[in-house]
């Protein structure tokens, strides 16, 4: 059983992680520990006595962002609208994006057993979103968890093209894409969806 981290050790790790993701954001999986830890305002040490490598770190940050979407679509499940809280759980996914996009660190993280943990644990929850939403007519039949799984990043990635377009256009691009969930003049899909 881990004991829970003293408040000091905690505000450093909520910092350190802070700090790396800033550094990752800028400088990619070139970013090195030590400017890490001097974001952080720790030294080196301290980096290494909450993660052993690198790796480590990478996967700290990857955990908290999707164990934050994890939380968001399991508060959702409770929701009477279905299809808003389908819309709603895209927007929190696009707002994390649209602050700081980590999704390289995704395959930075691929070997991790705990990511992929939690990475299938987030896959039931959007799962059980799309079923819910499937149920209830909010969204055409044959949309599946892993068709929303592979359009979460579709609104940021598209409003990226947009030279200095305002930060929430991906918030028109959202709107087309749950358009196109919604089973109100739906045609039959080309292709089935993939398996991941």
């Amino acid at each position: 059983m881990t004991r829970p981290l003293r408040a000091d050790a905690a505000r450093n790790r909520r910092l350190l992680l802070a700090a790396a993701a800033d550094e990752f954001a800028e400088r990619g999986l070139d970013a090195s520990i030590a400017d890490i830890a001097r974001r952080a305002g720790i030294g080196k040490g301290t980096v290494f006595r909450h993660f052993a490598t690198k790796e480590d770190l990478i996967a700290a940050i990857v955990l908290d962002r999707v164990e934050v979407l994890i939380e968001t679509g399991d508060h959702l499940l409770e929701a009477e609208d279905s299809g808003e809280a389908l819309l709603e759980f895209l927007s929190v996914a696009a707002e994390q994006r649209q602050q700081r996009d980590l999704s390289f660190l995704q395959g930075a993280s691929g070997g991790n057993a705990e990511v992929s943990r939690v990475q299938a644990r987030l896959q039931e929850t959007i799962d059980a979103l799309v079923g819910r939403a499937r149920d209830q007519g909010a969204v055409r039949d044959d949309v599946t968890g892993t068709d929303l799984f592979l359009l979460m990043c579709a609104p940021n990635y598209v409003a990226g093209y947009a030279p200095g377009a305002p930060p929430d256009l991906w918030r028109r691009y959202l709107a087309i894409i749950f358009d196109g969930l919604r089973p109100q003049g739906a045609h039959p899909l080309p292709h089935p969806a993939p398996r991941l």
